[in-house]
């Protein structure tokens, strides 16, 4: 899939930037990215940032990755960030209450 960037900026802050559409045809190779990465941080020890800042549409595929992706950080205690995620974006993160399970930064890419 070659939307999907990892990037890395710091020893315990990887960053992924997510596909410009995240649903059913992608979600296995973002899951897949991102627990790589997560399996480069220490346990306890760092966070994982998804860009969503070149993301246009989420559907509940992509919102389940999202939540997969979470759980998987919260088992070795690491924090997930969606930054740079558009004004749809983040309404529907309230409106499905996944707002609460992440850190939100503005900015992206």
């Amino acid at each position: 899939m070659e939307d999907l960037m990892p990037m890395s900026t710091h020893p315990s802050e990887k960053v992924l930037a997510a596909p410009e559409e995240l649903g059913l045809d992608s979600r296995t190779a973002f899951r897949r990215a991102a627990t790589e990465l997560l399996e480069q941080l220490g346990e306890g020890a760092g966070r994982l940032v998804i860009d969503l800042s070149g993301t246009r549409q989420i559907d509940s595929a992509g919102l389940g990755a999202l939540m997969l992706i979470q759980r998987k950080a919260a088992e070795r205690r690491l924090t997930v960030c969606l930054r740079g995620a558009n004004e749809e974006l983040r309404f529907l993160l309230v409106l499905t209450k996944l707002d609460d399970l992440f850190e939100l930064e503005s900015g992206g890419r």
